[in-house]
């Protein structure tokens, strides 16, 4: 809770009001918590089955479900499993064409009775398309005409009477979001193809490959680590848009340590001329922090902000230097309030 809102005043008459909104959100946790250990091994065949459908997942439903449903569609395409949504009454009324044998139908319904749900679910079963239900009993018409069936159990509805769908749908919610990510990790889904479906806007960009972003070629200062550092600071001037530090590398090539502007300044305001004409080897830091050419940048964040460095390498699979992301290109690519690094990368 931010500071604004700790010290607002709030008046008696309102406090039923936080209460109750309190036991709704504590009575759909505990039920996403109940949920989470009732999981069984219908759920290891739902995703067996995502994992290998050659063809796309159609997910149906109807009212708050349908709802869910399309949230659920687009998370599953979003991480890589090509998926869409179709509303029952659509699909008796024409729409049942886009349904093949390759295809695979993800049915929601709470009760497992809705009408417009089992009506559509034979005709399905008559394309030879695998059903998976997300439902409240498997001895429901839905759950007993599914391949597989995920049983949600019998949940109360939150709020004072128990009558709008909430604690079901948001158990279906979160069930789909496991469905669907437990999926593409299966399938090898990586971060690199989450960004090819995510161009745009700051998830697009903190997804933006560090090839893409890297400086390279003439803007790389790269010397051998048995140079001087005059010989270094001289003879690997670079016009243009200057990096902050030298990448030094061995005689085969292969990055040693790094010689950053902040080395050189400490150098000097500790009096130590007569290093200048020392090895830089010495002075360097040596086996620096380095990343990957196939990275994204919030791995760069994470690096950046965690370690408190301003300069990276960024290095081939054999450790020689290709390019080097400089701090103040990624200020220059995101704006100041996004320049966090994010957990669990």
């Amino acid at each position: 809770m931010g500071a604004a809102a700790e010290s607002q005043v709030i008046p008696f008459a309102h406090f039923d009001q936080l209460r109750e909104a309190r036991a709704i959100l504590t009575q759909e946790g505990q039920a996403l918590i109940d949920l989470a250990r009732r999981l069984d091994a219908s759920f290891v065949a739902a995703v067996d089955l995502l994992q290998h459908v050659r063809g796309g997942i159609i997910v149906t439903g109807v009212g708050k479900a349908g709802l869910i449903g399309r949230k659920i569609a687009a998370t599953l395409a979003s991480t890589g499993t090509k998926s869409y949504f179709v509303h029952p009454t659509e699909a008796l009324h024409g729409d049942l064409g886009c349904i093949g044998g390759d295809d695979l139908l993800l049915a929601l319904s709470n009760s497992g009775e809705t009408a417009e749900i089992c009506g559509l679910l034979p005709l399905v079963r008559g394309r030879q398309a695998p059903v998976i239900a997300i439902t409240a009993s498997r001895l429901s018409t839905l759950g007993r005409g599914a391949d597989v069936a995920l049983e949600l159990g019998r949940l109360a509805e939150a709020g004072l009477h128990g009558l709008a769908p909430s604690t079901s749908t948001t158990a279906m919610l979160a069930i789909g979001d496991a469905l669907a990510l437990v999926a593409s990790q299966a399938r090898g889904f990586t971060p690199q193809q989450f960004a090819t479906l995510h161009p745009g806007g700051s998830l697009g960009r903190r997804l933006t490959s560090v090839r893409d972003i890297m400086r390279r070629g003439d803007e790389l200062r790269v010397a051998c680590d048995e140079e001087s550092i005059r010989e270094v600071l001289v003879e690997h001037s670079r016009p243009g848009r200057r990096t902050g530090a030298v990448m030094l590398v061995d005689a085969d090539g292969l990055l040693t340590g790094l010689f950053t502007d902040s080395d050189l300044a400490r150098l000097l305001e500790r009096r130590r001329d007569e290093q200048l004409d020392r090895p830089i080897r010495e002075v360097m830091t040596e086996r620096p922090l380095t990343i990957s050419p196939d990275a994204i940048l919030e791995e760069v964040l994470q690096v950046l902000g965690g370690r408190r460095v301003s300069e990276l390498p960024v290095i081939d699979s054999a450790g020689r230097p290709v390019g080097l992301i400089d701090i103040t290109d990624i200020i220059g690519l995101l704006p100041p309030e996004e320049f966090a690094p994010r957990a669990g990368v």
